[in-house]
């Protein structure tokens, strides 16, 4: 149980790694639910109910790694709210998750529950105050910053346990839908318009012609989403997930959405990489920014043959309370990926249905767990990416709903020439012409061989291991690039 003296002045800190103790294992009050490890790659505190994030404090903004100051996401930054009725969320709402908190923790200044469920302490404190005159709260001590330590009462813990029943989540306070579509329509993909040289950066570490240059180009531009398709190895997926970039760095998410009492969360560390504020704006998030809101980079979500049908509809944790949005929402204003698509185990017709008309109409509708249907953006650019033909996928309907068809081709000789000299450059190994001279005669036009623009990424690691296997300098050699050829290509 976490230590029930009361709190420090300013020891906000100290009360989260406290908090956070809870979601390694150490037991709580009565009606704690299932505690759950810390996702890995993410260094944030957790709460106990299965990755609830802890809303970052002034602190960790401050010590946070610095992002570039110039973002492309409309201009939209969201403001702190001033009061419950400026965030769009009722006080029943507000009640369930700070009585959820204490219910676990105990007790807490004002100021470390603010931050806790991410609203400003001035519109927290009046709820605290009226808790306190229902009973449902009660003072522990005083800080030195006009804050109290509460905790709570047995009339608390009745109507927390009630609450828990229905839900046990404690993180931010959740983001109204309404101000969620506000906040992707600000930052939507089809208000930006990707220059030259935004395209020239973005695929900076590809060969394109200058063909596929233009055509990609023309397909980004136009931010309706566009099939790849072509002989594998050719780098339709690389070529994918570079499209995001184009668009500009961030975008900022609610980590939660309301929508008719419901709490669906949003913000998902294995699908968004979030960015710390830059020096110059530190302050300002701090003081003025919405902590419900988080800043990631604009995403590129890609799936493949695991996607099914439950993917793409909200998904209910019965034991927690709390939703999982679908991919195609935290997807909104990135890139989703369908990558070797005609492969999945839903068939590619049922999934072209579900999505024929959000393509359409740039909005989907999802069900809640109560049934109550919600009307959602549909605002990313889709990425088709198959081996297969189209065509023989999908029908004229559907396809004309995806205004560009790219073939990625076979490269050009002058294509595959630079790509080894290039692959060279990255892997640190000695370029030598007349042993790109020999693996092209020997092993391509003696054999009548296609090129594929991943041969040359290929063939050199085989050449990596075999220099590294008889102890010899990294260099291209005849004998080294024709024991690579000999074992990539024995059944190709």
């Amino acid at each position: 149980m976490i230590d029930q003296q009361p709190t420090a002045p300013g020891d906000v800190d100290g009360f989260l790694e406290r908090l956070a103790a809870l979601a390694e294992g150490s037991g709580g009050p009565a009606g704690d639910g299932p505690s759950a490890p810390s996702s890995v790659g993410t260094v944030r505190l957790r709460s106990p109910l299965r990755g609830e994030e802890i809303a970052p404090t002034r602190t960790e903004l401050a010590a946070s790694s610095e992002v570039p100051d110039s973002e492309n996401n409309g201009g939209f930054f969201p403001q702190a709210p001033r009061s419950l009725a400026d965030a769009h969320i009722s006080e029943s709402e507000v009640e369930a998750i700070i009585l959820r908190l204490l219910l676990h923790c105990g007790k807490a200044t004002g100021l470390e529950i603010a931050q806790q469920i991410a609203l400003p302490f001035p519109v927290v404190q009046p709820l605290l105050a009226a808790f306190k005159t229902r009973q449902w709260l009660a003072l522990k001590g005083s800080t030195s910053l006009n804050d109290y330590v509460y905790e709570i009462t047995d009339a608390g813990l009745q109507r927390a346990r009630r609450h828990a029943e229905q839900c046990s989540y404690f993180g931010a306070v959740p983001v109204a839908l309404s101000d969620y579509r506000a906040g992707v329509a600000a930052q939507s993909l089809q208000k930006t318009s990707p220059r030259i040289e935004d395209l020239h950066r973005a695929f900076a570490d590809l060969t394109l012609g200058a063909k596929m240059f233009a055509r990609l180009g023309r397909a980004i531009t136009s931010g309706r989403g566009l099939f790849l398709y072509g002989r594998p190895g050719n780098g339709k997926t690389s070529i994918a997930e570079r499209i995001t970039a184009a668009y500009g760095s961030s975008i900022w998410i609610p980590r939660a959405i309301s929508a008719w009492g419901e709490i669906v969360r949003l913000f998902d560390p294995s699908c968004h990489e979030e960015m710390r504020p830059a020096a110059s704006e530190r302050i300002l998030q701090a003081e003025k920014g919405d902590l419900r809101w988080v800043r990631i980079r604009r995403p590129t979500i890609v799936v493949g043959g695991e996607l099914t049908m439950d993917s793409l509809e909200i998904i209910v944790h019965k034991d927690t309370g709390v939703s999982e949005a679908p991919i195609q929402m935290k997807s909104n204003c990135g890139t989703l990926v369908i990558d070797d698509f005609g492969r999945q185990r839903v068939l590619p017709a049922t999934l072209l249905n579900r999505w024929i008309v959000p393509l359409e109409k740039r909005h989907d509708y999802l069900c809640l767990a109560s049934g109550r249907k919600i009307r959602v953006p549909f605002d990313q650019f889709i990425v088709f990416a198959t081996n297969l033909e189209p065509k023989d996928l999908v029908d004229e309907a559907f396809l004309r709903r995806i205004p560009y068809k790219i073939d990625v081709d076979n490269p050009t000789m002058e294509e595959f020439r630079q790509l080894f000299s290039r692959s060279c450059q990255t892997l640190g190994i000695a370029y030598r012409r007349e042993v790109l001279d020999h693996l092209i005669a020997a092993h391509y036009e003696a054999t009548g061989r296609q090129m594929r623009f991943c041969h040359a990424r290929d063939l050199l690691h085989q050449v990596a291991i075999y220099c590294k296997f008889h102890e010899r300098p990294a260099e291209m050699s005849i004998e080294a690039i024709d024991a690579a050829a000999e074992d990539y290509f024995s059944m190709l």
